[in-house]
């Protein structure tokens, strides 16, 4: 599958931070995230492995029980059923990768 760069439509997800699916195949899907500085994920968990990548910005991100400071460059796995939350510090681009597929955020 290929996608252009024009294709996926953003997706409000919570107050200040939007999600555009990129590509996705059987196993995977990989998404957006732009967060607007000041913007927060609570604290949540699911059944899928998520892979990031910090495109831009920083960001204050929790995984179980480690807080790391996430600048343009940083990446990180986050193993399934672990709880995980972020604040965005300053405006930010996430590119994250899910495994199995969500369907939940396919277009």
């Amino acid at each position: 599958m290929f996608t252009q760069h024009d294709t996926g439509k953003k997706r409000h997800m919570l107050d200040g931070i939007d999600m555009t699916t990129l590509a996705w195949g059987e196993k995977t899907i990989m998404v957006r995230f732009d967060l607007q500085k000041g913007s927060q994920l609570p604290s949540h968990h699911h059944v899928y492995e998520q892979t990031g990548y910090l495109v831009s910005g920083h960001i204050r991100l929790t995984i179980a029980d480690q807080t790391v400071e996430a600048h343009a460059g940083d990446s990180w796995c986050i193993p399934p059923d672990a709880p995980h939350e972020a604040i965005a510090l300053e405006d930010s681009v996430a590119l994250e990768v899910f495994s199995p597929l969500r369907p939940d955020y396919l277009p």
